[in-house]
């Protein structure tokens, strides 16, 4: 087993129970010799969701490993994104985006103020579509990690899962990795219970955002700082 960062430019990226007997679900097999048309001999990568994978060729329709198993150390730290549950399909384009970022803990929130309801029937349904949207981008990005995406849970349920959570809101402080977890609150605001109840604030900036915009906004923020990439840059406005 050798350790790589990531796996190398395939025809496609699938992940598999076992890397040693990879074997794809009905969904999967569809998508790539149905959609993607894969032919023999193309490089496929395959990942357990957990960092390991490998690479495979694809043989009369089946998966022959290829290489040696890799393991891809997880970034740290782990970066938390909560956002208000919205109306439509919004939420499933915030959970594909936070994936392809790479977030590693995704919560649905029901604050306060939020328009849409879920009850215990409509949650674990509606959470379960979400797990499958982040397991689709996490192939079409090529993660090996795959991302949690938690039950859906209230304001207060929220802050007792995660203790150091900051709230999106104007006026509170810039983004650090000292609290990598900040939630996204509906379009109509925090409540002022859910904001006095918050351990801290963090400002996405002048503009107002939708809600889906506000939290991919709070990936970029939390990942690019993670990955060193505005490390350094000082801001014109200071």
């Amino acid at each position: 087993m050798t350790n790589d960062p990531r796996p190398p430019p395939a025809a496609a990226h699938a992940f598999v129970t076992s890397l040693d007997a990879p074997e794809l679900d009905d969904d999967d097999a569809h998508h790539l010799h149905r959609v993607l048309r894969l032919r023999d001999g193309e490089l496929v990568t395959i990942a357990d969701g957990k960092g390991r994978w490998r690479t495979c060729r694809v043989v009369r329709g089946l998966l022959d490993v290829d290489g040696p198993i890799h393991t891809t150390r997880r970034l740290e730290p782990a970066i938390t994104v909560a956002f208000a549950v919205t109306k439509g399909d919004r939420p499933e384009w915030t959970v594909q985006k936070l994936t392809e970022l790479g977030v590693d803990r995704i919560v649905p929130v029901l604050a306060d103020r939020s328009v849409v309801l879920w009850d215990d029937r409509r949650a674990a349904r509606g959470v379960q579509r979400l797990r499958v949207i982040a397991r689709s981008a996490a192939m079409q990005s090529r993660r090996t990690w795959l991302p949690c995406v938690d039950d859906a849970a209230s304001s207060t349920e929220m802050a007792r899962r995660f203790a150091d959570i900051v709230l999106a809101h104007p006026g509170g402080s810039v983004a650090s990795l000292e609290r990598p977890a900040i939630a996204v609150g509906p379009e109509g605001g925090w409540s002022p219970a859910e904001l006095e109840r918050a351990v801290g604030t963090l400002d996405l900036g002048a503009n107002t955002l939708r809600a889906e915009t506000a939290a991919v906004a709070a990936g970029v923020l939390l990942t690019a700082l993670r990955a060193g990439m505005v490390e350094g840059i000082p801001s014109k406005n200071a």
